[in-house]
């Protein structure tokens, strides 16, 4: 349903994505996860056509959108991270306009507004201006735009940022509705528990590239259940290094003045020996995370840094 081949797309010097490839089938949740910056809007931007790619290939529906744009937008939705609504129009008068710009027409196109109005939640508000509604409704709404022609193929650009948990639940079941009803999705998510909520298989990005992807058993397996242990306080970068690389089998991810990030496997056990190194090295110790085995482990892991907002 969505085929990307090293795909590069560039800005002068910028390189915003690099070589990225990957395939989203029908009735499958692809997730691109990766911090703010890391490629994925443009990714999705050139997807759907809204940018030329600068080097690779895109295909929809097996049509290239650069070379058959029309028809490969034919069954596409897109739900973008910027809200795209008329203020001053109803909700009901904004989808009436996004689903004539579809081509839909009365009565069908009726019918489809009153069912996506009973999906959201909003057909009791659909009459009032966009412009009095919450923003976790107007998301709703833009969700409601984006799946109201039906698509087969459905591109969701941060679809939960900023809503309500209310929301953001209702949100999370439309997507997992429009799978389960052999729609083909493609999500974008700065956040991990959404990503490991929702995806059937993920690919993370950073920097414009893919730096790993797979299943979310397959991702987890790259860290051989390694724990993820956060410390902070007061340390010296050195000093602490020089401490935590006497113990067997820690892997130091990330160390500065104030936090020291650790894979290790069995942490639990080695707890006493970390802090005995940390404070014989002149370490204050502040604030101990424990994470199991998790995507925000193997990011870490993989960038040597926590995820970025």
């Amino acid at each position: 349903m969505i085929e990307v081949e090293h795909l590069r797309k560039s800005y002068g010097e910028l390189i915003a994505v690099d070589s990225v490839s990957f395939a989203a089938h029908a009735g499958e949740i692809f997730g691109l996860l990766g911090p703010n910056g890391a490629g994925k809007t443009t990714t999705i931007g050139c997807i759907c056509g809204l940018l030329v790619p600068s080097a690779g290939h895109v295909k929809v529906m097996r049509h290239d959108v650069v070379r058959e744009g029309t028809a490969a937008r034919a069954n596409l939705g897109v739900v973008p991270q910027d809200i795209a609504l008329y203020d001053d129009l109803s909700a009901r008068e904004n989808l009436a306009y996004w689903g004539g710009a579809q081509g839909m027409r009365s009565p069908k196109l009726r019918e489809r507004i009153q069912q996506v109005l009973e999906l959201t939640g909003l057909q009791d508000r659909a009459r009032e201006p966009v412009k009095q509604f919450s923003g976790g409704m107007k998301r709703r709404l833009n969700f409601a735009c984006g799946i109201l022609h039906s698509p087969k193929v459905l591109l969701l650009d941060e679809p939960t940022v900023g809503v309500d948990p209310q929301s953001r639940v209702r949100l999370l079941d439309l997507v997992r509705a429009e799978a389960q009803a052999g729609t083909c999705v493609l999500y974008t998510t700065h956040y991990m528990e959404e990503a490991e909520a929702l995806c059937d298989r993920l690919a993370i990005m950073d920097h414009g590239k893919v730096i790993a992807a797979g299943t979310l058993t397959e991702l987890r397996s790259m860290l051989a259940e390694r724990d993820l242990l956060r410390l902070t306080g007061m340390f010296s970068p050195q000093a602490a290094r020089t401490a935590i690389q006497q113990i067997d089998s820690v892997e130091i991810l990330q160390s500065d003045e104030s936090l020291l990030l650790l894979s290790l496997a069995g942490a639990s056990q080695k707890l006493p020996a970390i802090f005995a190194a940390l404070a014989a090295a002149g370490a204050e110790l502040r604030g101990t995370t424990l994470t199991q085995p998790s995507l925000e482990s193997l990011f870490i892991k993989l960038t040597g840094k926590e995820l970025r907002e």
